[in-house]
């Protein structure tokens, strides 16, 4: 698996002269990165007139991650049964960070460096609030483990790496903004990157210096936010592990309470969430919410949008709670009362007996 520049998605319509100038400059900083981690990544010596060595992505830490889901999977219908994405290597002792729904019910795991190599691999966290999902090699790959950088601090415009396991493409940092998702999931600042690139999900943000920004979720239309329609990535900043990281090796999980979970999909319709899939047998498919119902309010308060939404659900106690919630069912406004519970014991992990 040599080293090559991922592909990037550009709509060249809607960039200016400037903003080409702008990605032209980063490939420029791409090579001359390139450059340097060719002879400095692993600290080798520089290479003789002449000769030839080939750069492969175990130069930045990272890993390809294969995962087959449990036959019962839960996340089946959304995820797949069959999934792959990136690995970053983070310790010497086979400890390898990647995005947590790649390895959600996970039956089996898989990892392999840029040979072709492949170990199994143990799930041993996935952590629902952040999204971090943490892996244990069987026996360490060969690769140097990448230090992690400071996310908080990451300006805009600042030229990254994005490094799957398939390559490497550039990017500048466009904005860091919340994220709030569909699915339950909210992000109080996330990292958005442009142009787009493929193969994002566990891929490592790496900045100049070489150490860890964040790590791949999802692709996004809007990675300026509300200035403009640009194809992205989104990134979880890695200052959110470092406080949870020794309790996420040590049990699996942070020592935080779990959050209320209703198990519902839904789409911002200005302020207003439309339910737009209820998960089978979770609290809000018991409760009785339907595909097209309108979540008006919660707890007699209104809601405006994901983000109130999700902060006015998590203050409303630990998972197990009842939370009630204003519901437009056709034309007539229902109170649903919703028996919440925590995530991680609606899905299906692999037996351990």
């Amino acid at each position: 698996m040599l080293l090559r520049l991922a592909p990037i998605g550009i709509d060249r319509s809607k960039f200016s002269y400037d903003k080409l100038t702008f990605i032209v400059s980063g490939w420029l900083f791409i090579a001359a990165c390139l450059c340097f981690m060719s002879t400095h990544v692993r600290g080798a010596e520089p290479p003789r007139a002449g000769a030839r060595e080939p750069l492969t992505v175990d130069a930045f830490s990272v890993v390809k991650v294969r995962v087959k889901a449990v036959t019962d999977a839960r996340s089946r219908n959304t995820l797949g049964g069959d999934r792959e994405g990136t690995g970053i290597v983070i310790d010497s002792s086979g400890l390898i960070l990647t995005i947590g729904y790649l390895v959600q019910e996970a039956d089996s795991v898989d990892i392999s460096t840029a040979d072709g190599r492949g170990v199994p691999a143990s799930v041993i966290a996935y952590d629902y609030s952040t999204g971090f999902g943490l892996l244990r090699a069987a026996k360490p790959p060969s690769v140097k483990p990448i230090a992690f950088g400071d996310s908080a601090t990451v300006p805009e415009r600042e030229p990254v790496l994005i490094v799957g396991f398939d390559g490497v493409a550039p990017a500048f940092v466009v904005s860091r903004r919340p994220f709030a998702a569909y699915w339950e999931y909210l992000l109080d600042e996330a990292i958005y990157t442009a142009p787009a690139t493929v193969n994002w999900q566990g891929a490592a943000l790496i900045n100049k210096e070489g150490k860890l920004l964040g790590v791949g979720s999802l692709v996004v239309g809007d990675a300026l936010g509300g200035r403009g329609q640009v194809p992205g990535n989104m990134f979880v900043p890695i200052d959110l592990l470092k406080p949870i990281l020794g309790d996420l090796i040590a049990q699996g999980r942070t020592s935080s309470k779990p959050r209320p979970w209703l198990g519902v999909n839904t789409q911002d319709l200005q302020g207003k969430l439309l339910v737009t899939r209820v998960s089978p047998d979770s609290p809000a498919e018991q409760a009785g919410l339907a595909n097209g119902d309108i979540i008006l309010g919660i707890r007699g308060e209104l809601v405006k949008g994901h983000t109130d939404f999700y902060r006015k659900l998590w203050a409303s106690g630990d998972a197990g709670t009842d939370v009630v919630l204003d519901v437009l069912k056709g034309v007539e406004v229902k109170k649903l009362e919703v028996h919440s519970m925590d995530r991680e014991k609606y899905l299906r992990p692999k037996p351990t007996y």
